[in-house]
This record gives structure tokens, C-alpha cells and sequence, in this order.
């Protein structure tokens, strides 16, 4: 597309960003909705003494937390206090829904961009060997590896690091928050599954790139192979990545929710997990609005930055 059509498409990612976070609100709170069960009984029987608790106090707590009216009510009021960037509070703890995703965002961005430290360059790393070796098993093994570690589920990833490292190998702590060493396991566990991602976009880059012309007239004019991968394939090679950008966050994201139930990490996962076992909807919705935000951003991000890492796209190349 041309450059004046990009600059009209921004706007438009704009308008579908704003679109993708309403449809993420809407459907988290049908699905909530339609869940069996009452919040406030939950809550009072976690409380140890649900038949104990007078009538109008549970008339009061409904009220309170804005569950007394029909579906279209609470949808929307809760959309109306959005609009006014008011998440609401939590049922369970009492405090403002923002304020409890601030301060559990800290540990599982420090999670995820550990992962991603750890993904690119495997990822990279694995792609560059897979392409550069000659021998016809190894290169085989190489290209099927990314397939087999996609597959494996996040739970049993991190159930067998902890079963070789901690308890086995006694060289990394089990569980908890405790310092950097606490981090490696987890973040491992996230980051197999983005290298592999990585390495299969890359992969296929790679070989795509290596077959056009200018490739082959670099190498019938005697350029080495090193030099000619460093210089010119990776760096054409490397442009679908930022592709990926979303996919990857969005894993990470997910993955997140596993991974710190698994290693006992505080966190958006453990905070989203305790608020879907009481139907803390509040909070819950406030963590689907997140990663919808942090994902919408991303892509916004993306699209954005494509024409500086490839003018071509801003003068007609991508649709």
C-alpha cells in the first residue's frame, strides 16, 4: 500500500484496537455471568461462616459490589465505570482492582522479559544451526525440534525442571520470589516455548531469503557463507519476526498463568487464578482488559515500526 494509505491506516488499527479491548470486556463478563455459583456465597463461605451472616448483610455486600441488578444493569454499569477508567474493587480483598494489578504486574514482567532474554537468542541460535548444517540427520533433528517443544504443555515443562533442578540437582529454589535464582526455572519454562516459535518463523525466513536472486549473485561473487548470512539473509530474514511480536507476548501471557501457579510465583497468573477459583469478577476482568491492552498495544507497536525496518512496506510492499 501506499505511503498515504498506511498513514490512513493508522486510524484504523486505532478504531480495531479499541474494538478488540470492548469485545475482550464483553465476552469475559458473559462468560462470568453464566458461571454457576454466587460470588458473595463464595466469599462468606470462605469467610468460615456463611449461614452465621444476616440477610441484609448479603443484600448490602451485592449492592456494594454492583451485583444486585439484571445482566444489561451490571453490564452496563460496569461498562459505564470503564469508560470512566474505573476498574472497581475486588471482592475479595476490598482494595481497587488497578491498584492489584500494579502490584502484581511487576513480578511477571520481570518473568517475561527474563523469558524473552532467554527465548531470542535459542531461538536465533537454534534457527542459524538448523540452516547452517550439513548433515542430513542433524539438520533434520534440528528443523523438528522447535515442532515437539510447541507441543509440550507449559505445566509439564516446568513440573520436569523442577523435578531435575530442584529436587534432584538441589541447584535452584523450588518456589516462591526469592531473588534472581528464583527466576531461572520459571523463566525457562517460558522461554522453550518462544524459542521455538522464533526458530520456526526464522527457519522458514531463512531458507525463503536464501533462494532469491541477490543472494545467489552474492555468492557466485565469492562472498563467504558467514559473511553473507550475518550480513545480508539475516537481516531480510529477521523482518517476519516483528510479525510475531503479538503471538509471543501473548504466550508469554499465558504461560505466565501456568507458570507461576507451578512455581508458587506472585504474579497477574496467581491473582487471575485465585480470582476465577472465588468469581472475583471485578478482578478478573481487569486482568483480560490487561492482556488485551498489552496485546492490542503490541501489534499498534508493530504495525508502526514495520516501515522503519523496511521502507519497501511503506511505499507498497505489505497489505
Amino acid at each position: 500500500m501506499t505511503t498515504l494509505t498506511y498513514r490512513y491506516a493508522v486510524p484504523w488499527r486505532l478504531a480495531q484496537a479499541l474494538l478488540v479491548l470492548w469485545a475482550a470486556f464483553s465476552l469475559s463478563f458473559v462468560i462470568l455471568y453464566a458461571l454457576p455459583g454466587d460470588p458473595v456465597a463464595i466469599l462468606l463461605a470462605q469467610s468460615g461462616e456463611p449461614g452465621a451472616v444476616d440477610p441484609a448483610k448479603v443484600a448490602e455486600l451485592r449492592a456494594r459490589y454492583h451485583l444486585d441488578g439484571s445482566l444489561w444493569q451490571q453490564y452496563g454499569g460496569a461498562l459505564w465505570r470503564l469508560l470512566q477508567l474505573d476498574l472497581g474493587h475486588s471482592l475479595q480483598s476490598g482494595k481497587p482492582v488497578a491498584q492489584a494489578l500494579a502490584d502484581a504486574l511487576p513480578a511477571t514482567l520481570s518473568l517475561a522479559f527474563a523469558a524473552l532474554a532467554l527465548a531470542v537468542p535459542l531461538g536465533i541460535g537454534l534457527a542459524l544451526a538448523a540452516h547452517q548444517v550439513r548433515q542430513r540427520t542433524l539438520q533434520s533433528a534440528l528443523h523438528n525440534a522447535p515442532a515437539v517443544v510447541v507441543s509440550l504443555p507449559t505445566f509439564w515443562v516446568g513440573l520436569v525442571l523442577l523435578q531435575l533442578f530442584s529436587f534432584q540437582l538441589h541447584w535452584l529454589p523450588a518456589m516462591g520470589n526469592q531473588g534472581p535464582a528464583s527466576l531461572v526455572l520459571p523463566a525457562l519454562t517460558l522461554a522453550l516455548p518462544c524459542a521455538a516459535m522464533i526458530a520456526q518463523v526464522l527457519g522458514r525466513s531463512l531458507a525463503s531469503v536464501s533462494r532469491q536472486p541477490f543472494v545467489q549473485a552474492l555468492r557466485s561473487k565469492g562472498l563467504g557463507p558467514w559473511r553473507l548470512l550475518c550480513g545480508h539473509v539475516l537481516h531480510n530474514a529477521a523482518i517476519p519476526l516483528l510479525s510475531l511480536a503479538g503471538t509471543l507476548l501473548g504466550n508469554l501471557l499465558a504461560g505466565a498463568v501456568v507458570t507461576e501457579t507451578v512455581f508458587s510465583r506472585e504474579g497477574i497468573g496467581r491473582l487471575a487464578q485465585a480470582a476465577v477459583a472465588s468469581q472475583d469478577i471485578a478482578v478478573v476482568q481487569g486482568v483480560v482488559l490487561l492482556a488485551a491492552a498489552l496485546y492490542v498495544l503490541t501489534n499498534l507497536l508493530t504495525d508502526l515500526f514495520y516501515p522503519l525496518l523496511d521502507p519497501r512496506i511503506g511505499q507498497g510492499g505489505r497489505a
